[in-house]
């Protein structure tokens, strides 16, 4: 390696594109007024600051947001958290909202449009290579090693791959290599995902990452612009093109996830359902959990409000304030009541004799006296009546909530006003 490559690593000279304007209609009412990247994770952070933070860490200093749907929760948080990048150091932050910048009556037509429309931006920054991330996944993956592997080998495109059960493999995009990881073909959620050679019962899943020249992207997409029959989609007709006529080459994640030494493997999450969502939270309660955001050498970025420390208050028999396998945030106040395998978001207060298990809980709620709450979410803002019950008749769940086939129950403030109570 060249003195100079030493100093210069190629992230520097990368700007990181994040793809945020999907509807996220599978998280159901989490994204009826925000959109999926912008919905809360981990009890202070929002999913979107993973894909976010990556880039910061690996050393990318240029980075812009395209927004979409129910945009505004997202752009505040944006604006508040991730205004810290500055011109002067040749860093730069864009939230990219679609305007009809191509012509008055065109809103972003799919993930490669939504770069397209905004080439004259990108120009400005002059990144030699571009990576285009989804906004929407939680994982920990030093992008310098992708773009490393990129250059080494020539590639026109490096698609970011997982690697999954095959059975699983249906619900993705999935790449068939071959013994060097060149793409030989891309097929979406296919009834019988080709497996990795050599490795048995596994496939190669995209996890929607992608790294090009600039100049190439450039060229792809003004060609796919013109193409009438085009989704105007990456994954859909950029990646499948490229595949079939230049040099597509995998990258596995497992070569770039940044694990801290309790870790024990590759963690990357699609929260995009409820019990995704559900899961990938509690997560994070386990003694040694497989996701570490207590990592100071690959930090999670985000919009960090000015809260007092949380406090638990009462300590008498019946009424003692008590957490037991959980995470709690800042602003927090459990007086008299329980929590147990239980996330707690910023700003949660639990009234005596409440009882939470096996719960995410979102910013603002109030639980009211003596409920009892298992195996929720429960969404920003909304206040819990006394003595409300959920999570043990799965039949009155159902009526009064929004309850998974797995059992998980989301709770909303619509939903509790519609109690009468």
């Amino acid at each position: 390696m060249s003195e100079k490559r030493q100093h210069a690593p190629l992230a520097r000279s990368a700007m990181a594109y994040v793809l945020a304007g999907g509807r996220g209609s599978r998280l159901l009412e989490l994204t009826d007024n925000r959109a999926k990247p912008a919905v809360y994770f981990g009890g202070k952070t929002r999913i979107i600051d993973f894909a976010l933070s990556n880039a910061l860490n690996s050393g990318v200093r240029r980075m812009a947001v395209a927004t979409q749907y129910k945009a505004h929760s997202l752009i505040r948080h944006l604006n508040r958290g991730w205004n810290f990048l500055r011109q002067e150091r040749n860093e730069g932050f864009d939230i990219l909202p679609a305007s009809q910048r191509v012509s008055e009556d065109r809103w972003y037509a799919g993930t490669a449009d939504a770069v397209y429309q905004n080439l004259d931006i990108i120009e400005g920054y002059e990144p030699e290579y571009l990576i285009i991330l989804a906004g929407d996944h939680v994982y920990k993956m030093d992008y310098e090693k992708m773009l490393d592997q990129h250059v080494a080998e020539g590639a026109d495109v490096t698609v970011a791959c997982v690697e999954v059960p095959q059975a699983e493999a249906t619900a993705f995009g999935v790449m068939h290599v071959d013994e060097n990881d060149r793409i030989i073909s891309f097929l979406e959620k296919p009834a019988n995902p080709p497996e990795i050679p050599g490795q048995p019962g596994l496939s190669l899943a995209s996890m929607g990452i992608y790294v090009f020249s600039r100049k190439l992207l450039f060229d792809q997409l003004r060609r796919d612009a013109e193409d009438p029959n085009s989704a105007h989609d990456f994954g859909k007709d950029i990646i499948p093109f490229l595949v079939e006529n230049a040099t597509a080459v995998a990258h596995r994640f497992s070569k770039s996830c940044v694990r801290s030494p309790s870790e024990p493997g590759s963690y990357w999450r699609d929260v995009g359902t409820i019990d995704a969502y559900y899961d990938a939270n509690l997560d994070l309660t386990e003694v040694v959990p497989s996701l570490d955001i207590y990592d100071r050498d690959w930090p999670i970025w985000t919009y960090s409000e000015i809260t007092p420390p949380a406090k638990f208050v009462h300590d008498e028999d019946g009424r003692r304030g008590m957490g037991v396998s959980s995470l709690v945030a800042g602003g927090c106040i459990i007086s008299g009541a329980r929590i147990h395998k239980t996330l707690l978001s910023t700003g949660v207060h639990l009234h005596s004799y409440a009882d939470v298990d096996y719960s995410v809980i979102l910013p603002n709620v109030d639980v009211g006296r003596g409920a009892r709450l298992r195996g929720c979410v429960v969404d920003a803002n909304v206040k819990i009546p006394d003595g409300l019950v959920v999570g043990e008749d799965p039949e009155e769940d159902g009526r009064r909530f929004r309850r998974t086939e797995r059992g998980v129950v989301l709770i909303t403030q619509p939903m509790i006003d519609r109690l009468g109570v």
